[in-house]
């Protein structure tokens, strides 16, 4: 490697589980000049992407499938300011192999910012070579722009249909594409995400069984990335990531997951192993693969701070289960006791404390922060609450609510937001009882900052007086919140992605259209914070920054059960 003077990373080890290097190019390397023949598009068969842009850095990457037995493989690859590439502008060999099964990924620096950047690979012994992949440098904050434009999604069920949204935000005016989380799933075949167009659309997850190995994770990330619209979306655009869940397993903590039995051997290794193919995968800067918190600042715009709230720091999820009794109720003293405990963390002081240094040391007219789970409060009222838990218990086991459930659901629903519309009209002819039923509220989802309260407080604390965006996906639904503080003070707003695939409410509730618009619409009223949501699109949002303004616009596809779809904005919203 010495005539190439690349500059290999540090190997990192954890826990005897090989990180994938990324292989740094800057102005000093040595141009490899080389005939090269006329390729054939073969073996790249998990295309190409870019990864975590910056100012002056790119990573590109790629897989190469060798012929069997087949030991270590050089790749060449070149990056060019023309798609002909006649100005290429850097250029190299990289050799990868089975230990980070056949990935490559360069980390190309000293660039010129603001730019965009056409890049290939090929393999001269068999003579074939990759499609072309597109990508870009961030502006400096000396470079003039009008906006940044920012593609935002979550949630992709290779089960659960095609990856329609991909190709939309492939096509899209996007810069750049945040992912926020749960790239894959690590469900076997016929479980979570399974419908009537699994076997149709050949969708159907391999391995069979739900993924634990290292081969396990490997040839699920193969399968997903043979997806031609995901192939599509990460040619045309750079990729910014963090994970979410899934990645690992479901419900996944710093210490466990609801998803893992000990069955399955230890979750540490697990996590390991999860870990060591998402770096082979998704790679990203950092000395520490296993803390993917980082900034992105695009010129003077925004500050675009991705955080991990899934893994590093995160506190195992409470559990209305432990503080309910079918005799007495929720014993609500024992659980605000342990919602509000100063020591629960999501994020984890270490994080914490980095985050507080960006957000301070940040001069961009916007922080953003691009994380996985709902960060506004969505307290709904506790009967209602109690009741979708029924609905989601019973559609679970029986494939739909009974009717004596369904019947309660539907009318606590029209009750309670009847009540709440008077109440915010000022009807002072509500009883104390009525008050109650709609101001009895807890949080729907312990999954997401509701169940990390203090800590939440403390970010809050943390971005008083900057103007914030918050981004999140998760949910697999669309929403648009006011983020306030304890006192009422309002800190940002919030915009959270619908999924690619995964299903939402619709399916967790059994519900069709128009039942679940209804059920949208009394949630924006007995939510208090909550502006606006979609139940049941798939889609990604679009979001984009001036030095005065955002706006955020829900895009949703109409199908993902077939590959002729289309585009339509579902709401529009201008934040300042």
């Amino acid at each position: 490697m010495n005539r190439r003077n690349f500059f290999e990373k540090s190997l990192l080890v954890a826990g005897g589980f090989m990180i994938a290097p990324i292989y740094i190019s800057c102005n000093e390397d040595d141009d490899i000049d080389i005939g090269i023949p006329d390729l054939s598009t073969d073996k790249f068969f998990e295309g190409v992407a870019s990864f975590d842009p910056t100012d002056s850095k790119v990573i590109i990457w790629t897989r190469f499938t060798p012929d069997t037995g087949s030991s270590n493989t050089v790749i060449n690859w070149q990056i060019a300011s023309d798609q002909n590439f006649n100005d290429v502008v850097r250029s190299g060999e990289f050799v990868t192999g089975a230990d980070r099964d056949y990935t490559v990924a360069i980390d190309v620096q000293e660039l010129p910012s603001n730019s965009k950047f056409y890049y290939r690979f090929f393999e001269l012994e068999t003579q074939t070579t990759s499609v072309v992949g597109e990508t870009i440098t961030l502006p400096a904050s000396g470079d003039m722009i009008t906006d940044v434009k920012l593609a935002v999604c979550s949630c992709a069920n290779f089960a659960a249909g095609l990856f329609n949204v991909y190709g939309a935000m492939a096509n899209s005016e996007a810069d750049v594409i945040v992912h926020l989380g749960d790239y894959i799933y690590e469900y076997g075949e016929g479980e979570y995400g399974t419908n009537e167009n699994t076997v149709a659309l050949d969708r159907v997850h391999k391995p069979a069984n739900e993924i634990v190995s290292l081969t396990d994770y490997r040839a699920r990330y193969k399968q997903y990335r043979s997806d031609a619209q995901l192939q599509l979306a990460h040619q045309k655009k750079p990729f910014i990531c963090v994970w979410d869940d899934h990645e690992v397993t479901n419900d996944a903590y710093k210490d466990g997951a609801e998803n893992h039995q000990d069955t399955e051997g230890s979750y540490e290794v697990r996590k390991q192993t999860a870990i060591q193919v998402y770096s082979e995968f998704l790679p990203l800067r950092s000395t520490d693969p296993f803390k993917i918190y980082r900034t992105f600042d695009f010129g003077s715009v925004l500050s675009l701070h991705m955080l991990d709230t899934r893994i590093i720091g995160r506190d195992k999820q409470l559990s209305y289960n432990d503080f309910f009794s079918p005799s007495t109720g929720l014993d609500t003293v024992a659980f605000q006791t342990a919602l509000q405990d100063p020591s629960r963390a999501l994020l984890g002081s270490e994080q914490l404390n980095w985050l507080s240094g960006a957000i301070a040391g940040s001069n961009a007219n916007w922080q953003v922060l691009g994380q996985q789970v709902l960060m506004g409060k969505m307290f709904m009222p506790a009967e209602l609450l109690i009741l979708i838990g029924r609905v989601v218990g019973e559609v679970g086991a029986l494939g739909a609510a009974t009717p004596e459930t369904a019947a309660a659901f539907e009318a606590s629903l029209t009750e309670l937001t009847a009540i709440k519309t008077r109440l915010l009209a000022g009807d002072i002819t509500l009883t104390d009882e009525e008050i109650a039923r709609v101001q009895t509220v807890i949080p729907y989802n312990l999954d997401a900052w509701d169940g990390y309260f203090i800590e939440r407080e403390q970010l809050f604390a943390m971005l008083g007086g900057r103007k914030t965006v918050c981004l999140a996906g998760d949910t697999h639904n669309a929403w648009y919140s006011a983020l306030k503080d304890v006192s009422g003070k309002e800190i940002g707003a919030e915009f959270a992605t619908s999924s690619v695939s995964s299903p939402g409410f619709e399916g967790f509730l059994g519900v069709d259209g128009n039942q679940a618009e209804g059920f949208q619409q009394a949630l924006e009223i007995l939510i208090d914070d909550l502006q606006y949501m979609d139940a049941t699109q798939r889609g990604f949002l679009q979001v984009t920054f001036t030095t005065s303004s955002s706006q955020a616009q829900w895009n949703f596809i109409n199908t993902i059960a077939a590959e002729n779809y289309t585009v339509s904005v579902g709401k529009t919203v201008s934040y300042s």
